[in-house]
């Protein structure tokens, strides 16, 4: 899909835009850890947060790089002002700190925010491979993680995953200390937020973008959300918001391939 037939109001925040500032959000409050998101929006969000009230987040090139300033999507690694070294090592030192936050990208999602991004399909045999589980299990029990699904279906948001590749509340409950980073903060979709802040740990429905509702997450979602009786709507990001993502760090309009305005 090419990015010149997508076009976005001037001035008037698009889905794509109110996904990028609900991801921001995610990292509202992290201070000085290391955020790692992976994929499009992810990472423009990352770096809203960034540029606007997480100015301490340490973010990388996507290499081993720290930098500073706001980096454009897509940017050559001589545009980067380089501002640390981090090898793949040290990385995992940091990690069971519990001092990092990252952002995956599930294939499937249970309630208690089991995810898998290994296999589709019986592991004896599965349909499809995807990613594989890579350090998703080590990341998901030593740190923050927070999930971003850029199209909302209950083929992803599904009672039970095909395989765990990362481990959500109800398996973490099960090791005790060992899973005292644990924490999945938040699911980001292209229909809303939703987060864990429940009793039970289970996936609530925390806003819904603008002009969704909550019948059309209802039947989006292949399991049972709990639903508070009075659901806000995600924020629209301010004009300087608007801003920064647009002329800024995407001003080639990548994250319309995820999200179409």
């Amino acid at each position: 899909m090419s990015t010149e037939t997508l076009t976005e109001a001037p001035g008037v925040a698009s889905r794509a835009d109110i996904c990028v500032a609900a991801v921001a959000d995610c990292f509202r409050g992290d201070g000085e850890i290391i955020g790692s998101p992976m994929g499009t929006i992810p990472t423009i969000g990352a770096r809203l947060a960034r540029a606007t009230f997480e100015p301490d987040l340490m973010l990388s090139n996507g290499e081993s790089y720290f930098f500073e300033g706001d980096a454009r999507l897509g940017a050559k690694p001589d545009e980067f002002a380089v501002v640390g070294w981090i090898p793949y090592r040290q990385v995992l030192d940091v990690l069971t700190s519990g001092r990092r936050h990252v952002m995956m990208g599930p294939v499937q999602i249970d309630p208690h925010g089991n995810a898998n991004i290994s296999a589709i399909g019986d592991w004896a045999k599965p349909k499809r491979q995807v990613l594989g589980s890579r350090g998703g299990p080590g990341n998901t029990i030593n740190h923050t993680t927070s999930y971003w699904i850029p199209k909302h279906s209950a083929r992803v948001l599904t009672p039970k995953v095909d395989m765990v590749s990362c481990v959500g509340y109800d398996r973490a409950a099960s090791v005790g200390s060992a899973g005292r980073f644990h924490e999945v903060r938040r699911v980001v979709t292209n229909l809303c937020v939703i987060d864990f802040e429940t009793e039970a740990k289970v996936m609530r429905l925390r806003s819904l973008h603008p002009g969704v509702t909550v019948a059309e997450v209802v039947e989006a979602t292949g399991f049972e959300l709990v639903i508070p009786a009075d659901v806000p709507t995600t924020r629209v990001p301010t004009d300087e918001e608007l801003r920064i993502i647009r002329d800024v760090i995407d001003p080639r309009g990548m994250r319309l391939r995820e999200v179409p305005a």
